[in-house]
């Protein structure tokens, strides 16, 4: 009986500092999120509306912003940053080399797009990270994980004016802007599934959502680009709403939104505010 009570007593010890480790683990873990999300995305991270396996992703942290990663596409799903206006750009160091990331499932080598056609598209943009973020989030842009492919018109045309506007035009504006940005692939998983670039899937167009969270209320601009552009075309002929890219991707995005806001953010085209009209057909930096 004694020997009995011992032993219980020693598994009972164990026990609670098994315990103690899971809650106190567990505790570090929820700081340790929402500590390195809260200064990457407003309102949650996008998760999806239905649950598929299309859709499902892991999340990926980095320097400077977050990866929704989908090991089916072996693509970012999506991809969420924050950006203001920047003084200079004194933050900025050289363009770095690609590096493969050893958290994808599927190994995406940094020549994997060679002889492809397709560029190494950026969906968090080198410039924006490094100028706010710095250095160490400007290596993380160049990991394979932050990459889709992305035809040269568009990347180093269309897309880049985009890019280059947010930070030269739009964070001036405001304090703070968040931005999420990721592929769209075509609705039948069958239709493309043989449509890659070795293991990366090739998407059929590009989004990316824009908001301005601190104005009196917040505004939104959201855009989709497909591969077959020209690259000079007026940047407000691709704006659409955030309901179309949630209809086209399957993801929620700003799920702790009211119903109320996300009703008039998400549900309509609203340039009222960003001047769009300056820089919509101003030529970008590689034009």
């Amino acid at each position: 009986m004694g020997k009995s009570l011992v032993r219980w007593r020693r598994q009972g010890r164990r026990f609670g500092i098994a315990l103690l480790f899971v809650v106190v683990g567990g505790g570090l873990w929820e700081y340790q999120e929402r500590h390195a999300l809260q200064n990457v995305v407003w309102m949650g991270a996008p998760t999806w509306d239905e649950l598929g396996f299309t859709n499902f992703h892991r999340v990926l942290r980095n320097d400077g912003f977050v990866v929704g990663w989908s090991d089916v596409r072996v693509n970012p799903l999506w991809v969420s940053y924050q950006v203001a206006a920047v003084a200079d750009d004194t933050r900025i160091g050289s363009r770095p080399g690609f590096r493969p990331d050893w958290r994808t499932l599927w190994p995406i080598g940094t020549d994997s797009y060679s002889g492809s056609g397709y560029d190494r598209g950026h969906m968090a943009p080198n410039y924006a990270i490094a100028a706010v973020h710095g250095r160490s989030a400007q290596l993380d842009t160049f990991l394979m994980s932050n990459m889709s492919p992305q035809k040269p018109n568009l990347n180093r045309q269309l897309w880049q004016r985009l890019e280059e506007s947010v930070m030269d035009h739009f964070a001036p504006r405001f304090d703070v802007l968040q931005v999420i940005t990721g592929p769209i692939f075509p609705e039948r998983f069958t239709d493309n599934v043989m449509n890659r670039v070795g293991l990366v899937e090739v998407p059929e167009a590009f989004y990316k959502i824009i908001v301005a969270p601190h104005a009196d209320a917040p505004l939104a601009l959201a855009f989709i680009m497909p591969q077959d552009v020209r690259g000079n075309e007026p940047l407000a002929d691709y704006l659409v709403t955030i309901d179309e890219i949630e209809a086209r991707t399957g993801l929620d995005f700003f799920p702790r939104l009211s119903p109320a806001t996300a009703s008039v953010l998400e549900g309509e085209v609203n340039t009222q505010g960003w001047a769009l009209e300056d820089v919509s057909k101003r030529p970008g930096r590689f034009q």
